[in-house]
């Protein structure tokens, strides 16, 4: 057998000594090993002297971190700013920041010297008649040749325009609006600041320059007057001008023709012609432009064949063919009453009405 430091089956054979010659300077023996002092690192002792494999987390903390609480903030003062600066422009024009003015109205009644002349083809009216050249509708209403101004180009200056013959357009030609009560075609195209005026003319109107129904439209008295021809005969003008830099004026003077008989009597009732000389102010600045919407500051309106003792407030009420105007003239004006309008009347020259 081989000694206690020999492998079990001895010494290999062709080496002197075998394995352990060859690793006898790496090989510790027992008397090497017994004196070896252990020591194992605590857990403490191994996270100081060595950097640790994976880094420490912060502890998680309620709440918004400070970061999110500084954009919050600044999110909240943008959003003020904005909604100040919306309400409060610094750069706002005075005159975007004054009231709308009222319209100014006047209606004058035209009386007949006799008799209203008729007869049952409205035609034959017209064609005798100063409205014989006159065109049918809308066509009577061209737009002038349009020129840019110094503070408006050659749309805007269309934009205005154009407005102004469509308020033209539904409140003197719209079937609905002379005789069937409507008026919501004509309040669509007024600025906001104006709309309450306009239907405190409706709901209580009244003689005082401001609160006219036919201030604002025409329309004939439905239980008096219907129309015997839609082919209204109009003549007229248009035409813009720059007021100042932020401000555009369109002025109107048109007149209408419109054939009219009884209400229910029939094709075979005379119809008789009623005129109506209209002259009208728009107002516009670049947000009506833009909303095609319209201020309008005066009208002025003369109307005829009308008896002078009727109110021509909320409607106009025509003399028919064969009637004439009644005895009497406008109502008193009382020139002690503040805020009232003088009370008007003419009179209805021969020459306006057509030879029959």
């Amino acid at each position: 057998m081989g000694g206690p430091g020999d492998p079990p089956e001895g010494t290999p054979e062709g080496a002197p000594g075998g394995a352990e010659d060859e690793y006898r300077s790496v090989v510790f023996d027992e008397s090497f090993v017994r004196a070896a002092r252990l020591q194992e690192y605590s857990a403490r002792e191994r996270m100081t002297d060595h950097t640790p494999a994976v880094r420490r987390r912060p502890p998680l903390r309620r709440g918004l971190s400070r970061q999110a609480l500084i954009l919050v903030l600044l999110i909240a003062v943008a959003f003020g700013t904005a909604i100040y600066m919306g309400v409060r422009h610094p750069y706002q024009t005075p005159q975007a920041q004054q009231s709308v003015e009222p319209l100014r109205m006047t209606v004058i009644p035209l009386a007949p010297q006799g008799k209203v002349p008729g007869a049952t083809d409205p035609e034959y009216l017209y064609a005798h008649s100063p409205a014989a050249q006159f065109s049918v509708g809308a066509e009577g209403i061209p737009l002038p040749a349009v020129r840019r101004t110094a503070h408006f180009s050659d749309s805007q200056v269309v934009a205005a325009l154009t407005t102004a013959k469509d308020y033209i357009v539904e409140s003197s030609l719209y079937p609905e609006v002379l005789t069937g009560g409507q008026v919501h075609p004509v309040r669509a195209l007024l600025h906001a600041d104006q709309l309450d005026q306009f239907d405190q003319s409706f709901e209580h109107p009244a003689a005082d320059g401001r609160h006219a129904s036919t201030g604002w439209l025409i329309r004939f008295d439905p239980a008096r007057a219907e129309l015997a021809d839609q082919k209204i005969r109009v003549q007229g003008s248009l035409r813009a001008t720059e007021v100042d830099s932020s401000t555009l004026e369109v002025t109107a003077d048109h007149t209408f023709v419109y054939a009219l008989r009884p209400t229910g009597s029939g094709a075979k009732a005379p119809a008789s012609l009623f005129t109506v000389r209209r002259e009208l102010q728009f107002r516009f600045d670049r947000d009506d432009l833009r909303l095609h919407q319209t201020k309008l500051m005066v009208s002025y309106l003369q109307a005829g064949p009308l008896s002078c003792a009727e109110d021509s407030t909320n409607h106009l009420r025509p003399l028919l063919a064969g009637q004439t105007a009644k005895a009497g003239g406008p109502s008193g004006t009382d020139p002690y009453a503040t805020g009232s309008a003088t009370a008007l009347c003419g009179s209805l020259a021969a020459s306006a009405e057509p030879k029959v």
